[in-house]
């Protein structure tokens, strides 16, 4: 839940400044991509600084457990990346939704098992209630990624 208010906050700042006449921040999209980037690239350097943290989320039908977080961490700090460098942007947004559904069983087994991680909500209706936005964040990363909706360009001078 986190990730999402941390997307939707810095998403608002980037809009906002953007409404205010930053001319670079006039594109939704790009206040969208911002939002998600900095999300993930928060989430992605505490998956490889804290990687003990995200033992307990990992459900059993996943090997290698250490291995995988540091993986995912990578990919979420990757993909924060690709998200605003234009010529790969599309790439990254289709690569982080992909990666919002591969996540989803570890998601859904954690919701059913009601675990006790440090730094999260200790009640079992936090792991449901994430499930929620799991879809918003597919979407965000497809739409702001100009992947679905009225095709624009990502940047002015794009094709």
């Amino acid at each position: 839940m986190a990730f999402v208010i941390l997307m939707c906050v810095i998403a608002a700042l980037a809009w906002t400044l953007g409404k205010l006449g930053v001319e670079a921040l006039k594109d939704h999209r790009l206040a969208l991509r911002i939002g998600m980037s900095a999300a993930f690239l928060f989430v992605g350097i505490d998956h490889l600084a804290t990687p003990e943290r995200y033992l307990p989320m990992m459900p059993p039908f996943v090997p290698w457990h250490t291995e995988v977080i540091f993986f995912t961490g990578l990919c979420e700090v990757a993909g924060a990346i690709g998200l605003l460098w234009p010529r790969v942007t599309r790439l990254a947004a289709l690569m982080l939704a992909l990666y919002a559904v591969a996540v989803f069983p570890a998601n859904i087994h954690n919701a059913l098992s009601g675990l006790s991680v440090e730094g999260l909500p200790q009640s079992t209706a936090y792991y449901w209630v994430r499930l929620a936005f799991q879809p918003l964040i597919i979407w965000w990363a497809l739409y702001a990624g100009g992947l679905i909706g009225k095709r624009a360009p990502l940047t002015p001078g794009q094709a």
